[in-house]
């Protein structure tokens, strides 16, 4: 795909949504964090049912300790995988009062030292709580940015470092949401809703719907 076609792919993007969020709901980086480790292998509708009662009690490491590993699981116990989420969250509470003062760091080689956080998790809390230009490649950016032909990538790390070189610098910052967001809305896993893609005459999916 040519560099022009590429950023034509973003502008659009922009165009459509110029301020893209989350739709995971947080109220500070501590709270973020806890919600991105809770949707793993979950919906974001689903961790914030859960979320909208813990964070009216919880919202900081200390406070998560003061909670407890049994009193997390009574908030959490609708999300898969929910007891050891609630492991990692505790141990990951316990290293940033310990060793951080209880703040959340904000760069990645930290982050990743947290029980439960990988790389996607660390680039999302970057990306949203710090403004990093980052990449989380999950699911959905991975299947959009290989559907449209922006990637050719057999992992989501590939995907990833294809991204980073291929995105004009000034759409980095929102680029993850742009993807993810046309990946849940409408490049569906099952059957993309290409008729009322605005990229439709820029991709390069073979398949396309009708």
């Amino acid at each position: 795909m040519t560099p022009a076609k590429i950023s034509e792919i973003f502008r659009r993007f922009q165009e459509h949504n110029p301020k893209p969020q989350t739709e995971l709901e947080y109220t500070n980086p501590y709270t973020l964090l806890v919600a991105v480790t809770l949707s793993a292998q979950a919906t974001d509708v689903g961790v914030n049912k859960a979320t909208k009662t813990l964070f009216k009690v919880v919202d900081t490491p200390q406070k998560m300790l003061d909670l407890g590993e049994e009193g997390l699981k009574g908030y959490i116990k609708t999300i898969g995988l929910y007891n050891a989420k609630a492991k990692n969250i505790m141990a990951a509470a316990t290293i940033l009062v310990d060793e951080f003062e209880g703040q959340v760091p904000s760069n990645r080689e930290d982050l990743e030292r947290l029980a439960g956080v990988g790389r996607k998790t660390a680039n999302v809390v970057l990306n949203v709580a710090f403004g990093e230009p980052t990449m989380a490649v999950d699911t959905h950016i991975f299947r959009v940015s290989n559907r449209l032909g922006l990637t050719a990538g057999k992992t989501p790390l590939a995907v990833e470092l294809q991204l980073e070189k291929i995105i004009p610098t000034e759409y980095r910052l929102h680029a993850h949401h742009w993807l993810i967001l046309h990946g849940r809305y409408i490049c569906k896993a099952r059957k993309p809703d290409c008729p009322n893609c605005f990229l439709a005459d820029l991709c390069e999916f073979p398949d396309k719907t009708k």
